[in-house]
C-alpha cells in the first residue's frame, strides 16, 4: 500500500530525489539567464504551446501550425475549438507536463516512457513546425534524448532518469515564472491570461488570472514533489 502519510520518510532513495531535486532549483535559477539553459527553456515553450495545440484537438477544433522563436516566445495557431479552455491550457498544462516527468524521473522504466514520448511528440511536431527555431528544436533534442538512451543502456553513464527530471523541474519552474513575468512584473497585454480575461465573463482581470494560474502551478509542483516521495516510500 502506498505510504501517503510518508510515516518512514526519508529513505535513501527519497533523499537522493529531495536533494537532487534541490540542486537542480539552484542550477536553474542561477543560470536562468545564460545561454547554457535557453534549450531546455525552449523545450518548456513547446511544451507551452503543444498543451494549446492538444486542448484545441480536444475539443474539436484544429491547429493550423506551432512556432517557437528564439526570444523563448511562441505561438500557436489554431482554428475551431473552445477557445476558454484552449487558453488556460498552456501554462498549466506545461505544469502539468512538468508533474509528470518529475513523476517519471523515480523510475527507471518509466523515465525510458517519458522520453520516448517526448522524441515521438518532438518528431510529429517536426512536420507541423511553421519555423526553423522549432524544427531545429525537434531535431536537436531527438538527437540529444537517442544519445542519452544510448548512454543509459550501452554505458555506466546512466544519467536518463536525471535528464527526464531536470526537464521536469526546469517546466515546472518556467511555468510559474513565466506567469509571474508576463502578468505581474510586466504586464504582457497580448499574454494568454489578458486574452482570457476578455473573454471569460468572471471579474478577474488578467493579473487575477495570472495569480491564480500560478497558484495552480505551484500546486502542481508541490504535488509532483509529494507524490515522488510516496512513490519511493
Amino acid at each position: 500500500m502506498p505510504n501517503w502519510e510518508l510515516k518512514s520518510c526519508c529513505k535513501h532513495d527519497q533523499v537522493v530525489f529531495l536533494a537532487t531535486i534541490g540542486v537542480f532549483t539552484v542550477v536553474i535559477l542561477a543560470l536562468w539567464r545564460t545561454i547554457i539553459l535557453t534549450p531546455f527553456k525552449l523545450i518548456t515553450v513547446f511544451l507551452h504551446e503543444a498543451s494549446h495545440a492538444i486542448a484545441c484537438i480536444l475539443t474539436c477544433g484544429k491547429v493550423e501550425g506551432i512556432q517557437v522563436h528564439a526570444n523563448e516566445g511562441g505561438v500557436t495557431q489554431t482554428r475551431g475549438g473552445i477557445y476558454c479552455l484552449i487558453l488556460p491550457a498552456g501554462y498549466l498544462g506545461s505544469s502539468f507536463w512538468g508533474m509528470a516527468l518529475i513523476l517519471a524521473s523515480t523510475n527507471l522504466i518509466t523515465a525510458r516512457i517519458a522520453a520516448g514520448c517526448l522524441g515521438v511528440a518532438l518528431l510529429v511536431v517536426l512536420f507541423v513546425a511553421k519555423n526553423w527555431t522549432l524544427r531545429g528544436l525537434c531535431i536537436g533534442f531527438i538527437v540529444f534524448l537517442a544519445i542519452i538512451w544510448v548512454l543509459q543502456e550501452t554505458t555506466k553513464v546512466r544519467i536518463l532518469r536525471y535528464v527526464i527530471l531536470f526537464i521536469g523541474v526546469m517546466n515546472s519552474l518556467f511555468s510559474v515564472y513565466d506567469i509571474y513575468d508576463d502578468l505581474i512584473s510586466r504586464r504582457v497585454h497580448s499574454s494568454d491570461a489578458e486574452k482570457f480575461a476578455e473573454v471569460c465573463p468572471c471579474p478577474c482581470n488578467g493579473v487575477g488570472w495570472g495569480v491564480i494560474w500560478g497558484l495552480i502551478s505551484f500546486i502542481f509542483l508541490s504535488a509532483s514533489v509529494y507524490l515522488g516521495l510516496v512513490i519511493l516510500s
